[in-house]
């Protein structure tokens, strides 16, 4: 017996398991206006392994982009992703069933990161003093963040060979995200006979 090996898409991966432990959080703050200064552990928890995880993924996605530079800070992904990736600053995620919408990187529009990377990075360095910023606004804003991320690094990996729409980048990521969800036209949407 054999178990045929088709690859893994590990930042796809990693994206689904955050976004499944964001959901159990749903179960216990309510994902509203009210409660976006709401902060915990788990809520730090998720800000640090998603923005970290941000951070890796842009690197990539920029050195994809563009070769020449050896990507190592915000400040450089900001640069590559507004020459050469320049929709993804006013890309759009959703939580439908919370009736949300998010911008995460509607900052980079100017010459500022967004709120939610400053609030990680004094999270991770200063976090006695900054605990209060690892709260559900900060944390849905950088996994909304790491959505957008991921869905343009794949599109750059997958259209190495030929061009593809995102339509068909999502095809080939599964499982499918049940939280946070792309625009509209950017969903493959499986035909079902019945």
């Amino acid at each position: 017996m054999g178990i045929q090996v088709n690859g893994s898409h590990v930042h796809w991966n990693y994206l689904v398991a955050l976004e499944q432990d964001l959901a159990k959080v749903s179960r216990f703050i309510e994902f509203s206006e009210a409660n976006f200064d709401t902060y915990s552990i788990e809520l730090a928890h998720l800000l640090l392994a998603a923005s970290s995880e941000v951070d890796v993924v842009l690197k990539a996605l920029c050195n994809l982009k563009n070769p020449e530079i050896d990507h190592q800070n915000i400040n450089q992904y900001r640069s590559t992703v507004k020459e050469h990736l320049p929709n993804m600053v006013a890309e759009k995620c959703f939580i439908h069933r919370y009736g949300l919408e998010l911008e995460p990187w509607s900052n980079w529009v100017g010459d500022e990161n967004p709120m939610w990377w400053r609030s990680y990075n004094k999270v991770k360095h200063q976090r006695n003093d900054h605990f209060d910023k690892a709260n559900l606004k900060n944390t849905l804003n950088a996994l909304a963040a790491l959505s957008v991320a991921v869905l343009y690094y794949y599109k750059e990996l997958f259209s190495q060979e030929e061009p593809l729409e995102f339509r068909d980048v999502t095809r080939k990521l599964k499982p499918e995200t049940s939280l946070v969800e792309f625009n509209e036209d950017y969903v493959y949407h499986h035909l079902i006979v019945g």
